[in-house]
């Protein structure tokens, strides 16, 4: 997606309320949050397992194999909207709805899947 010029003078600014923008920075920091998060909480958990683990490695498969191709999925939704839709106020309550479900995944997936390495390594 092409970035707007985001000049003085406004005549390419992005619209207010441009979906299409905010999905992409929704996106963009709900994936930096993850990462984050799941860096934090693998070493935690590393230092809790025994040497050797897999615990890193099945999260980084995760996050690459799973996450991102997701998340650009879930961000491809909004694009495809021409510029007319891209500021409809009426698109609100559908914004609203997949940014709380991209928060809620970009927050509570790094502990369930720790808990779920965490919890087969302990029984392996």
């Amino acid at each position: 997606m092409a970035k707007a010029h985001l000049g003085r003078h406004g005549a390419d600014r992005v619209p207010r309320g441009d979906w299409r923008k905010a999905m992409s920075d929704n996106v963009a920091y709900a994936l930096l949050i993850y990462t984050g998060l799941q860096i934090f909480l693998t070493m935690n958990a590393i230092k809790d397992l025994a040497k050797g683990s897999l615990l890193p490695y099945l999260s980084l498969i995760v996050l690459v194999a799973l996450i991102i191709p997701a998340c650009r999925r879930y961000e491809k939704r909004w694009e495809h909207l021409d510029d007319a839709h891209a500021a409809d106020p009426a698109l609100r309550p559908i914004f609203r709805r997949d940014q709380f479900v991209l928060w809620l995944l970009a927050l509570g997936l790094p502990f369930a899947l720790t808990a779920l390495f965490m919890g087969i390594e302990r029984f392996a």
